[in-house]
């Protein structure tokens, strides 16, 4: 088994499907090998293309603040994406996230297999509805089945919840702080589930 280190390297060069043409760099996940929890997001947003780091931007910082208040240490945990280039279309002299087709997703799904693989998470959770399918089936719904434990042989435990962009999405100052505290509460089962385990 490759380490995450030589995972790393050999993804850089990836070409399994078009998105390496538009995208700067691969954004590949980051975190210990030891790591007791694997957080999965989309796919790397334009900040990330950028540094080549997971979950930076706005959304990221969004995270910390969420995992941080459900009592869960980011530097303990390995972050990643289902897709591992940013997709994205001009709007101006923005680059605008467009969401990644499923033969994207099914590209980029050994690599996501190899971080599993590695990291053994106790807990794997999956940030939004492209994870979420991606790992857990199409038929999936994260409004309906998010912070809840399913059944899975990815890990042995596994739940689901909003990608954080999703808060950030939200129109109103209140609408942002009821779907930011949903988030929290949704991880703090995880973190629950992580005391326990010591």
């Amino acid at each position: 088994m490759p380490s995450l280190r030589e995972l790393r390297e050999e993804a850089a060069d990836c070409r399994a499907c078009p998105l390496w043409q538009t995208g700067t760099q691969t954004v590949f996940g980051e975190g210990t090998a030891r790591a007791r929890v694997l957080l999965v997001g989309e796919q790397p947003g334009d900040q990330e293309d950028r540094e080549g780091r997971p979950f930076v931007g706005p959304a990221g910082r969004l995270l910390d603040e969420a995992l941080e208040r459900a009592g869960i240490d980011r530097s303990a945990a390995y972050v990643t994406n289902a897709v591992k280039h940013f997709k994205w279309e001009a709007r101006g002299k923005r680059r605008i996230h467009a969401k990644p087709s499923w033969s994207e997703i099914a590209a980029c799904r050994p690599w996501l297999e190899s971080e599993l693989a590695v990291v053994k998470p106790a807990v794997l959770v999956c940030l939004g509805a492209t994870a979420a399918q991606s790992l857990l089936g199409k038929q999936f719904r994260v409004t309906k089945q998010r912070g809840t434990w399913v059944e899975s042989d990815l890990a042995p435990h596994v739940t689901a919840t909003i990608h954080p962009s999703a808060v950030l999405r939200q129109r109103t100052d209140e609408d942002r702080h009821r779907e930011m505290d949903a988030l929290v509460s949704d991880l703090a089962i995880v973190a629950a589930v992580l005391a326990r385990a010591g």
